[in-house]
This record gives C-alpha cells, structure tokens and sequence, in this order.
C-alpha cells in the first residue's frame, strides 16, 4: 500500500501528521511526501545569513525528519515560499499529477482550503493544488504528454485534508473540515514532536507547536473530502478503510 502526501513548508510533514505517518509506516504502506517550497521566507531563520543558506539549513531538517517518522521518500520542491498564490497553478498541478501517476498510492494528505489551523495562503494553495491533482492524475485528457514509457492515468482512491477540533487564538479566523476519521497515534505522538523539533531553524515555535499537537490527546484528525468512487460517508479509524491494495 502507499500514501503521498502534499504539504507547503518543510516541517509541516511533522506538525501536520506525523504521527500518522509514522504509524502506517509501522504498519508496512511505502510513504512518499512531497513538499512544494524549501521555505526561505520563514520568519524564524536560526543561523541562516541568506534566504539560499535558509532553504539548505531546511532541505536537511526535514530529510531528518522524514527519517524520524520512516518515511520512503521525501521531495523538496522549488516553488516561491510564501507566493504559491501568484504561480502558475497548471503547472504546479502538472508536477503534482506526474507524481502521483509515478507513485501510484491509494491514498493521499494533504491542508484543507481554510489553510489549517494557521490560515497560511501557502496551505490553502497547497490544497488546491493537491485536490485538482488527485483528481485530474486519473484522466487520459489531462497532461496526456505525460503518458509515455509506461506512465499511465492513476486514480487515488481517498483524499484526506488535515483537519482539528481547535482553532489556534490571535490567528485569522479559519473554517476547519468536519472531522470524519480519527487516527489514534499513541506513542508516535512523542515521534511526531521528535521530528517537528529536527526543524531546528523554527525552534521559537516549538512551545507553542508543541501545546497545540498535546491539545489533540494522542490523536491526529482528517475530513474525507473525496473518494474514487460513490460512497455514503461514515466514521472511520483507518485512512485505508475499504481500500483495493492492487490499484
């Protein structure tokens, strides 16, 4: 089994569901994440005397951090932080489709379109951009450039966006997705604070971060925004609940 996810900034993989996917990495589906910008215009830059020197110092934290949470693959991107709004949206999408059909999960994460707890643009875009994927990467009219060498269409079979029952105070006001699965991460949630906390560079957020993760329990949440094929939707404890392993 295999699960991609999509995210901004390199630590969002940890503060946004890294329990979660650590956990299905214990229990054997192949991770893949892909991170659209190396995030030099954060506002906490530890060392980094230049926006070239930022985005290198946080290309290896979150190579740290995906080895903390076992994950596959991570991928770094090259897209504008903090500017996902001004870009060429079928482009990014077009990169984004190219991984999907070459990864083939079932299943991908990803921000909801309120931008998260946070509200960043970036997150917001980032949904967008991860949400017309997953449904264009299944369609031979789009991209059909793409479709050589053994590439094909691919249907991800469930999209999932992060979402909480809380909202961050002193934020812009945000609309979080209806909760309709629940994972229980248990012990991975000292491993996701472990590896948020490789982003050495974002140490002054690391209070604040770390009582927003404990505010959840041990607990990470997602709203099922879209599934390949009808279906009536339940509650649920498993992101691969009724998911063909052979797609």
């Amino acid at each position: 089994m295999r699960l991609l996810a999509v995210t901004a900034h390199p630590d969002d993989e940890a503060a946004a569901f890294g329990g979660t996917l650590r956990l299905y990495h214990d229990r054997g589906v192949e991770i893949y994440v892909v991170c659209l910008t190396p995030g030099p215009a954060a506002s906490h830059r530890g060392q980094a005397k230049s926006d070239h020197e930022l985005a290198a110092i946080r290309r290896k934290e979150f190579a740290k951090s995906c080895e903390i949470l076992g994950i596959d693959r991570g991928v770094v991107l090259d897209y504008t932080d903090g500017k996902l709004h001004r870009l060429d949206l079928y482009g990014i999408v077009d990169e984004l489709v190219r991984h999907i059909r070459e990864f083939r999960p079932q299943v991908m994460l990803t921000f909801g379109p309120e931008g998260a707890v946070t509200g960043h643009t970036d997150h917001s875009m980032v949904s967008v951009f991860a949400t017309l994927a997953y449904t264009w990467a299944a369609r031979n009219n789009r991209y059909p450039d793409q479709l050589i060498d053994g590439v094909r269409p691919h249907a991800v079979q469930k999209l999932y966006y992060a979402t909480t029952r809380f909202i961050l105070p002193d934020r812009p006001p945000v609309s979080p997705s209806p909760i309709t699965t629940v994972i229980q991460i248990g012990d991975h949630m000292e491993t996701k604070i472990a590896a948020f906390e490789a982003h050495t560079t974002q140490a002054p957020v690391f209070p604040m971060v770390r009582d927003s993760i404990l505010a959840r329990g041990r607990q990470e949440m997602f709203h099922l925004a879209a599934t390949s094929k009808p279906a009536t939707l339940i509650q649920e404890t498993d992101l691969f609940a009724d998911v063909n392993e052979r797609e």
